[in-house]
């Protein structure tokens, strides 16, 4: 049938870049460097979740 086997890595990896390059933009507008990073693990851990749940 149909088996998917999750790569937890490569989403996380795919996740943080994401994340990434939008939280670049906001902290050279000024963001404090780690609320940026806090933003950006907080966003690829629940791109993870979403994609392994859903």
């Amino acid at each position: 049938m149909y088996n998917v086997q999750k790569d937890w890595l490569g989403a996380l990896m795919m996740a943080a870049l994401g994340a990434g390059i939008i939280t670049s933009f906001a902290v050279s507008q000024g963001q404090n460097p780690f609320v940026g990073l806090g933003i950006t693990a907080f966003a690829s851990i629940v791109a993870v979740l979403f994609d392994h749940f859903c």
